[in-house]
């Protein structure tokens, strides 16, 4: 290990440690602002115990404040942008808030007055604006983005290098290197470099460079290919001198299934108290706008492969699929069968509130694989087998796929993410991404204009034709 590498750990455990302090001490600066307001609004609705009672309704607001922070990654301060970072921190306090409000009132065995906590919930996101900002700019200050080398086999692996640019302040990808270079090129880049890269890449190759890496202490980032993600999800057996994985593949567990169904009926059906008005409204809405039906179904697939009748309030004019579909026909950006309800309720992400009735019936989940068309799931299997692996589970309303990836995502990668979530499914991941989709719901939709598609295709190119250059040097001073 080089002096650099080794200064590079010993900064990684000092960020590791810092990331701490912050995160402890924004937990202490919000459980005081709730002491401040329980003390001065709260303090005679009970709950007194000999005085001990304040201490433990403190204890459990910053409880409340770990556990949900956790679910929706609002501690990630520098990891993710600061933007989403202070939205995760404002969904997190509110809920807080509001289940510590339905606390005092359950206490108090009466509706206590809101307005304190309005207040509370003001201040919490004042103090979360300040803090993120503060520490997303230490992180920023201090962390100098890794000198990095991307090992790429296919031509397509250098696509990484350009999601990776959008995350400058985190990731440097300064050198990009095909494996027709040959190993002992590799090597010798590695060695000049704080952090390896590897994206389609042979297997045998693959583990020569992680090997390398790991026995120089090199930190390695690898692009799972979909066998490795199976792996994850495999059962250890240490029956005899030579460990065993077992990989069942069978998707989830009796027992997994039930909770996840209970799951799914419980949140569905508590939803449903105040969505219920907003769906009679939408529905007369859309009706009175042209007289047309109110919901549009659509043959989908689900666990299995069962198809069913995937709910939608209606956004576009009756028929609107007939006739086909050409860029020409927007105007000003806009596409003329999107009715006035339907770009209304677009905007707000409520055209999806009917599959709740989806759930309830048991053709979806909230979580999971989202259901695709028919005739999507034969072209995508021909393409990539391992698509009908998705349908171990029901179909899901979100998913890995909804919250991490974007609509430019590839299908490819898109099986990888909804394999990652069958593999490693629990209850708990169910919680944290039904919380981390409150978040994706207040986000601009991301995609890539043409422009920018167009732009980075010109790069790919160049980069390509730079490294086949480099490579036929190579060549000829191995011949030589």
């Amino acid at each position: 290990m080089t002096v650099r590498q080794k200064k590079q750990r010993s900064f990684d455990e000092i960020k590791h440690y810092l990331r701490m302090i912050e995160g402890i001490t924004e937990v202490l600066l919000l459980s005081h602002a709730y002491y401040f307001i329980w003390n001065k609004c709260y303090r005679d609705s009970g709950f007194q115990y000999g005085g001990m009672g304040k201490y433990v309704l403190v204890g459990v607001y910053a409880a409340l404040i770990i556990v949900i922070f956790y679910l929706c990654d609002s501690l990630q301060f520098g990891h993710l942008k600061l933007a989403d970072v202070v939205v995760s921190q404002c969904i997190s306090m509110l809920i807080v808030n509001t289940i510590t409000y339905f606390q005092l009132c359950l206490i108090s065995n009466r509706m206590i007055h809101l307005m304190p906590m309005l207040v509370l919930t003001g201040c919490d996101f004042i103090i979360s604006l300040a803090l993120v900002y503060v520490y997303t700019w230490i992180y920023h200050r201090n962390y100098v983005p890794r000198n990095m080398v991307l090992i790429y086999g296919n031509d397509s692996g250098i696509n990484l290098k350009f999601k990776m640019d959008t995350r400058k302040d985190k990731y440097r990808v300064t050198k990009c290197m095909s494996i027709k270079r040959g190993y002992p090129s590799i090597k010798k880049e590695i060695d000049k470099h704080d952090a390896v890269i590897v994206n389609d890449v042979p297997a045998q190759m693959c583990n020569d460079i992680l090997k390398y890496c790991y026995h120089k202490g090199i930190r390695t980032y690898i692009v799972p290919k979909i066998s490795d993600i199976i792996l994850r999800g495999a059962e250890d057996i240490t029956l005899f001198d030579t460990p065993l994985l077992l990989v069942k593949g069978n998707g989830l567990t009796v027992v997994q299934r039930f909770f996840k169904r209970v799951l799914d009926l419980t949140i569905s059906l508590i939803a449903m108290i105040p969505f219920a008005p907003v769906m009679l409204l939408v529905a007369l809405a859309i009706k009175i706008e042209d007289r047309g039906p109110v919901f549009y179904k659509q043959k989908r697939v689900t666990l299995n492969g069962r198809e069913f009748d995937i709910l939608k309030f209606r956004s576009m004019i009756v028929d609107a699929e007939k006739g086909g579909y050409n860029m020409e026909m927007r105007a000003n950006g806009k596409d003329p069968r999107i009715t006035k309800v339907g770009s209304f309720i677009r905007a707000c992400r409520i055209d999806e509130l009917p599959q709740i009735l989806n759930i309830i019936k048991g053709d979806m989940s909230i979580v999971g694989p989202r259901p695709e068309r028919i005739e999507n799931v034969a072209a995508y299997s021909d393409r990539i087998p391992e698509f009908e692996d998705r349908l171990k589970v029901r179909g899901g309303l979100t998913g890995y796929a909804q919250i991490y990836g974007k609509y430019n995502t590839s299908a490819y990668d898109k099986v990888r993410l909804d394999l990652m979530y069958i593999e490693n499914y629990s209850l708990f991941l169910d919680i944290k991404l039904i919380f981390m989709t409150l978040q994706i719901l207040v986000r601009p939709e991301s995609t890539e204009g043409f422009d920018k598609v167009v732009e980075l295709e010109k790069m790919k190119d160049k980069l390509l034709a730079d490294e086949e250059a480099a490579t036929a040097v190579s060549y000829k001073k191995l011949e030589n």
